[in-house]
């Protein structure tokens, strides 16, 4: 799936993903592909993404998601 985190200043990831995990204010949030839509807001934690078993990890103070048509894009503050 396609991946965007962006912050205010500056786009910190664009790419793709086998799965995200970001930090939803009602506990952790997995995306996988073909996951419904979705849109959350989120608190201050890790954003992980996962691709071909690399992991890379992204600390974000908040913000949104919005998941749809295995487009997930990540508005952090």
């Amino acid at each position: 799936m396609d991946v965007q985190i962006v912050t205010p200043d500056k786009s910190l990831y664009s790419g793709q993903a086998d799965l995200i995990t970001v930090p939803g204010t009602s506990g952790s949030i997995g995306i996988l592909n073909n996951h419904a839509p979705l849109v959350s807001s989120l608190k201050m934690g890790e954003v992980k993404i996962v691709l071909n078993d690399k992991e890379e990890f992204f600390n974000i103070k908040g913000g949104v998601v919005e998941v749809s048509n295995n487009k997930v894009i990540v508005l952090a503050s």
